[in-house]
């Protein structure tokens, strides 16, 4: 799992180093897929604000019941054996009307993997999450950002939506949670897609005081927080 991250991290930081928003992902150079989204612009001022890594047993509780004090829907990208840990967190999420990815079972850098072995990461996911919350994944969100044909070939295979972003916020890399906050107003346009963590290394965590912070900021900004599914299928 850190070794995944520190890649994305750093292509991440060399991007928003020059004061864009959009990070690399991978090494994809062909025209990106119609399946592959980092955005998807509306006409509702819709953003999705995204979770991954988690569940996690102290940070996810804390997520949740901020968003449940501002009325705002997330899309949690869940990693197969976490879920396996806290499960009663996946049921809470699913509950309380937040959308449910999968972000595979160990955390792997898929590119660096057969389309059988992806397929199997993602799968071994689906069924963990499927036999807590009764419900199959479609969503993709490969560990670190990072794709290649092999990763399109086993979404394809499995009809899943390869999810990315737009806005990075950096946070498990523990800024304060105010340039949390910064980063997310600085760069957030319609349509966008906003990556957080529920689960980083190392306490405490700024991610729950950062979405505490920007939530109402946004909100009255005009932006609807709405679930990833919803935002790629919205006009």
């Amino acid at each position: 799992m850190k070794q995944s991250r520190i890649v994305a991290g750093i292509m991440s930081v060399l991007v928003m180093a020059g004061g864009a928003s959009i990070p690399v992902h991978g090494e994809y150079t062909g025209a990106r897929p119609e399946y592959v989204y980092s955005s998807h612009m509306n006409e509702q001022n819709k953003i999705a604000l995204t979770f991954d890594d988690g569940p996690h047993p102290v940070y996810t509780p804390i997520i949740l019941d901020i968003l449940k004090e501002h009325g705002v829907r997330a899309t949690f990208f869940i990693i197969g054996e976490n879920a396996e840990r806290y499960p009663d967190l996946v049921r809470r999420i699913q509950q309380e009307g937040h959308e449910i990815g999968n972000h595979t079972y160990l955390h792997k850098n898929l590119k660096e993997h057969s389309v059988n072995c992806i397929c199997d990461e993602i799968t071994h996911a689906e069924d963990a999450i499927l036999r807590i919350a009764e419900q199959r994944t479609k969503l993709l969100r490969p560990p670190g950002g990072l794709y290649n044909q092999q990763v399109c070939d086993a979404a394809r295979k499995l009809d899943y939506d390869i999810i990315l972003w737009t806005v990075d916020t950096l946070d498990w890399t523990h800024p304060t949670s105010e340039e949390i906050a910064v980063t997310i107003e600085s760069n957030i346009k319609c349509g966008d897609i906003i990556l957080c963590h529920d689960f980083i290394g190392g306490d405490p965590s700024p991610t729950p005081d950062a979405i505490r912070l920007v939530i109402p900021r946004l909100l009255q900004r005009g932006y609807t927080f709405v679930s990833v599914s919803e935002l790629i299928h919205s006009k």
